[in-house]
């Protein structure tokens, strides 16, 4: 049901009970309610309000409370047309530049002191997902001996990412071989996405003629240069990168130990909120923060019932990656979505 299929006085009521429950985790009584929604009516016509609003859908009254609490559907109007969103208060911004910046420069640094810090401030878990690597520029690569069997190839790409491979060879090769080598891949790669070089690597390595152990070597690169150059992001091994989930554990939803063992399951696999993740990084459907909410059934998964999904893009250079927050439905939305969208522009500051 739409917003404007509730009347004024259903509306104001909806946004008292959420904002109840949301600070106390009570019930919301009519008495409450008709306190601080500052709408002028008695605890009976609230009472009866409530009915209507539980009625279509929006409330749920426990069996052991007269208090009613919100449903997934009041949470979602609530946050698409009954909240405002207003900027982190000075202190939380200045928190998050702090724990952010100081530290390395590299992604998964960055992401993680990201991630840990959303969390603390939001007391959600933070978590983050970094960029696919597919479309990241080559800036340059290294050949480096490791043994007289044994070259590391390290990459550096663009946005600071540097990954390492081995690779074996049959017999020694001189180092002048491999100082031609790498001369060769760097004149012939840079500038290329790893996809790109994947997928045209025999084009533009074939009509090369170095002579000697340089042949031999440069043949390990048409042969197996598809697999040297598939260079997953360490974060996608685990995928997501979690805050603390103890920060969780205090909260009332958690109480129960079914709902803290799919804490559990949901922190240690990953595998469902990392493609939660990769779904949001690849569709479009942010709302006018940027930030992309998700509220309990809408996920259409079990495991994540009674979680809301608060995240939202950054980018680091041509790649977007997801940042954001999963806590129990019962949120504080408005400082939890401008915190994450803040974090967001935070980031791809400094990954820019």
């Amino acid at each position: 049901m739409a917003l404007h299929e509730l009347s004024e006085r259903e509306r104001r009521v909806l946004e008292a009970v959420v904002r109840s429950y949301v600070e106390t985790a009570e019930p919301a009584g009519s008495r409450t309610i008709s306190r601080r929604s500052g709408i002028g009516v008695s605890p009976a016509t609230v009472r009866n309000t409530m009915a209507d609003l539980e009625e279509k859908g929006f409330l749920f009254h426990p069996h052991t409370s007269a208090g009613r609490i919100p449903t997934d559907k009041a949470y979602r109007v609530y946050v698409d047309d009954l909240m405002r969103v207003e900027p982190p208060a000075a202190i939380d911004r200045d928190r998050l530049a702090e724990q952010i910046t100081g530290g390395g420069s590299a992604i998964e640094t960055i992401l993680r002191r990201a991630a840990q810090s959303l969390g603390v401030l939001t007391q959600e878990l933070g978590l983050a997902i970094g960029p696919r690597l597919d479309q990241t520029i080559l800036l340059r690569l290294e050949l480096v001996r490791l043994t007289s069997e044994k070259l590391i190839l390290v990459l550096t790409l663009k946005g600071g990412t540097v990954r390492t491979i081995f690779i074996e060879i049959r017999g020694e090769i001189a180092d002048d071989a491999i100082s031609v080598v790498q001369q060769v891949l760097n004149e012939r790669l840079g500038g290329l996405s790893l996809a790109e070089i994947r997928s045209s690597l025999g084009t533009r390595l074939r009509d090369a003629t170095p002579g000697g152990d340089a042949h031999e070597l440069l043949n390990i690169f048409l042969q197996e240069g598809e697999s040297l150059f598939d260079v997953a992001s360490p974060l996608e091994a685990d995928a997501v990168v979690l805050g603390q989930a103890s920060i969780l554990v205090d909260q009332p939803e958690f109480a129960s130990g079914e709902s803290m063992k799919r804490l559990i399951t949901l922190t240690e696999t990953r595998s469902e909120l990392a493609t939660l993740l990769r779904d949001r990084a690849s569709a479009p459907g942010a709302g006018a923060t940027g930030v992309s909410i998700t509220i309990g059934d809408e996920h259409g998964s079990l495991l994540l019932g009674g979680l809301t999904l608060v995240t939202a893009e950054y980018r680091a250079g041509s790649l977007t990656g997801v940042i954001g927050v999963i806590g129990p439905t019962r949120m504080p939305y408005e400082k939890v979505i401008s915190l994450v969208s803040h974090t967001s522009s935070l980031v791809s500051d400094l990954l820019t």
